[in-house]
């Protein structure tokens, strides 16, 4: 019986390739799992109404973790579009199944590193930076990003509805909106609780102290956003007390896409909720060569899910052209979340090595390589460095 019982679930267009690309360096260097194929993504949406079947809930609550590839979603007049015929009247709504994934299980946290590898042509402005917070690096920020709340917990509505306009009107700013007719109007909410804002500010101050960082800095819009960014503000005041040796500062969203472009080398940990969190992360995912290097990390209190921050890029599918280092990174966070700290360190060094030497590389780094090529030349440095940790240790 296996150690490990991994819910599988390449999803759609490249999350197929990248996968595969990561089976490779698992099984070389024989990570001792079980891995459960599971259907989701959109290919289930349009034949079932549903992209994240009930049978994928059921694997998931009995495996140790998933990991996952990529989601193709689209806008709920494309997505009502494109169900089978005999599905269309039957009232569906589109939802994320990454984003359903997350709040079913209760996948609080969002964690997205975004570090520079030495050797990569991508990197900001195509040259190394001095870097205060880590000398080997140029650029090495991690965002902790809420996960369930905030503008992206689902509660919309279109149009909007009598009922709600209503209630809605204990403010006063809601009134003009009747004289446009509700029947024009959408509305999407950004609620957030006291303990969403709390657990994600506590978990980015404890990364920073357990990982000797000294910088956390709060991403917000409280001059505008004034309850919701207020909540989330105070809170990280608060928090923040109790972590003396480490800075703590706040930016606007709109101010830190700004700050980091023009210094991102000063910035460490970085912490926001749900929207402001998935739009950062992509800016610093550009500074470090883009999404073919950023990995992330849906964790919970007892599950995790692991997945790469691209999307599915469905005219790449099946070419295995595309950059696998994001996937095989976030392996690198699964195998930390595992506890397998040897294995974890063994392969992202496997792929720092990779893109140092430039000898494998995909179209995006100016090579002809494929996908597997790349995860090829990662798992033989892989496997290589445990025969060298395995040498060190019998010579000792």
């Amino acid at each position: 019986m296996s150690k490990y019982k991994i819910a599988w679930m390449p999803g759609d267009g490249i999350g197929n390739d990248v996968m595969e690309a990561a089976r490779i360096v698992l099984d070389e260097m024989k990570v001792d799992a079980e891995y459960v194929h599971c259907d989701i993504g959109w290919e289930f949406w349009c034949k079932e109404g549903n992209a994240l079947p009930d049978r994928t809930v059921e694997v998931l609550k009995n495996t140790t973790c998933g990991l996952f590839g990529a989601i193709t979603s689209k806008p709920q007049d494309d997505a009502l579009t494109e169900l089978e015929p005999h599905l269309r009247d039957k009232k569906l709504v589109y939802f994320s199944p990454i984003v359903k994934m997350r709040q079913m299980f209760n996948l609080h946290t969002n964690m997205r590193p975004c570090k520079s590898y030495e050797g990569n042509p991508l990197n900001y402005r195509g040259t190394r930076i001095a870097n205060p917070i880590a000398d080997d690096v140029a650029i090495d920020q991690v965002i902790f990003r809420e996960n369930t709340e905030g503008s992206y917990g689902g509660v919309e509505f279109g149009p909007l509805p009598e009922s709600v306009y209503d209630a809605l009107c204990l403010n006063p700013k809601m009134k003009p909106w009747k004289a446009k007719g509700l029947e024009n109007v959408a509305l999407s909410t950004r609620i957030v609780s006291k303990q969403g804002c709390a657990s994600i500010c506590r978990q980015a101050f404890e990364y920073a102290k357990k990982t000797g960082r000294k910088r956390v800095t709060l991403i917000e819009k409280p001059n505008v956003l004034r309850e919701t960014g207020g909540l989330m503000t105070r809170v990280f005041r608060e928090i923040a007390k109790e972590y003396p040796s480490i800075w703590a500062d706040e930016a606007n969203i709109d101010a830190i896409c700004m700050w980091m472009f023009k210094n991102p080398q000063d910035y460490s940990v970085l912490v926001a909720e749900n929207m402001f969190g998935d739009i950062v992360s992509d800016l610093c995912a550009g500074l470090v060569g883009g999404l073919g290097f950023a990995p992330s990390a849906n964790l919970g209190d007892t599950y995790a899910v692991f997945e790469p921050t691209h999307g599915s890029a469905p005219k790449y599918a099946g070419q295995y052209k595309v950059n696998p280092h994001a996937m095989l990174l976030t392996a690198k966070m699964m195998l930390d979340w595992l506890g397998e700290t040897d294995r974890a360190n063994r392969l992202e060094q496997a792929v720092s090595r990779v893109i140092l030497e430039g000898k494998v590389k995909t179209y995006d780094m100016g090579g002809k390589d494929s996908t597997l090529d790349v995860a090829r030349a990662v798992a033989a440095y892989a496997v290589q460095g445990a025969k060298t940790s395995c040498g060190a240790c019998s010579s000792q």
